[in-house]
């Protein structure tokens, strides 16, 4: 038979089988990798509570035992990665809850994140949106779990534990913003984009990197969209599309600071894509105004009252201070704790 007469189907039939075997090889030796690195940082854990090891004797016998199981076995035992699997075994003594679908670089990262509570925000986001090893790197280095819980003012101890143990939500409008949203992915130019325009034209050629700093369920749909109102073009920035929240949402880019006759302009072009562009099934469309800098005074008085969802926040070139972050939720933290006190 020549091969021009293979039926194709059964030639497509034949990779799925052994595209999936594959598949199926890789979550069977990442579960017994996870599950063998596990055993041994118990191991290694109760042999030093037995032995009732100090730091510097903690040290020697991590460099014992590194070059011993690195001459018996090869490489993957170097002091560091062995200490990794003593601190995996003690941050998830329970080995139930170790899931075979993140791979051991993606602990290795997660064990960075000291702060239990962000680190179980990672990792629930690192299964719901399937981060990459970079990905997942990129929002630990751009302080997301702190900055999430910044965002909207209402900052609790109820918040930080949702966010931990169930990752970011997204059921309103308020819940995907962030503030600041940080474009560190643009670099940090000398010559920062002076007019919107230029802004607009960097971020379209990393398009894959603001999606994951807008989050979860974007679709991008086109910049300069055209909104003709009273037979004068204007056009949106950007236009996206968020699944979960079944709805467009709008950006605006502005290279100053947010001013009251921005809201109403983003007011305009939600209510024409809410009247002109929404289909039946489709829930109101989200404005965002994103500047280079908000008073927040002014954003007060420009939103409130809007009908529309129209929200302003600030984006950043550099990434976060992660300390100082942290310090201002510890204040929140605390004044809200006080509060409660004393009523």
């Amino acid at each position: 038979m020549e091969l021009a007469n293979i039926n194709p189907d059964i030639v497509n039939q034949i990779k799925s089988i052994i595209e999936q075997a594959r598949r199926n090889v890789t979550v069977a030796v990442n579960h017994e990798l996870l599950r063998s690195y596990w055993q041994i940082g118990k191991l290694i854990a109760d042999s030093e509570q037995v032995n009732h090891f100090n730091g510097m004797s903690e040290r020697n016998f991590m460099l014992a035992l590194s070059k011993v199981l690195t001459n018996e076995l090869g490489r993957g035992f170097s002091r560091p990665n062995l200490i990794n699997m003593k601190n995996f075994y003690k941050s998830y003594p329970d080995g139930q809850t170790v899931s075979d679908r993140l791979s051991w670089s993606h602990y290795c990262e997660l064990l960075g994140v000291s702060d239990t509570d962000a680190r179980g925000f990672y990792e629930k986001e690192c299964l719901n949106a399937h981060w990459s090893i970079r990905e997942l790197r990129r929002q630990i280095d751009s302080a997301l779990f702190q900055r999430l819980l910044l965002s909207d003012g209402t900052l609790n101890k109820k918040k930080v534990l949702e966010l931990a143990q169930k990752g970011q939500i997204i059921e309103k409008p308020e819940d995907i913003l962030k503030d600041p949203y940080v474009l560190e992915f643009l670099g940090v130019p000398d010559d920062k984009p002076n007019r919107e325009s230029e802004l607009e034209k960097r971020l379209v050629e990393r398009i894959e990197d603001f999606l994951l700093e807008l989050g979860r369920g974007f679709m991008f749909v086109g910049t300069q969209q055209r909104v003709t109102i009273g037979n004068i073009h204007h056009f949106v920035d950007m236009v996206f599309y968020n699944k979960i929240l079944k709805a467009y949402v709008l950006i605006d880019l502005k290279i100053g600071k947010f001013r009251l006759e921005n809201a109403g302009q983003m007011n305009g072009y939600v209510n024409y894509y809410k009247t002109e562009v929404n289909a039946s099934d489709d829930n109101p469309p989200i404005g965002i105004v994103l500047c280079a800098d908000k008073d927040e005074v002014v954003a007060e008085f420009a939103l409130g009252g809007l009908e529309n969802q129209v929200f302003a926040s600030k984006y950043t070139y550099y990434i976060p201070d992660k300390e100082q972050l942290i310090r201002q939720i510890e204040a929140v933290l605390e004044q809200d704790a006080q509060e409660a006190g004393e009523s």
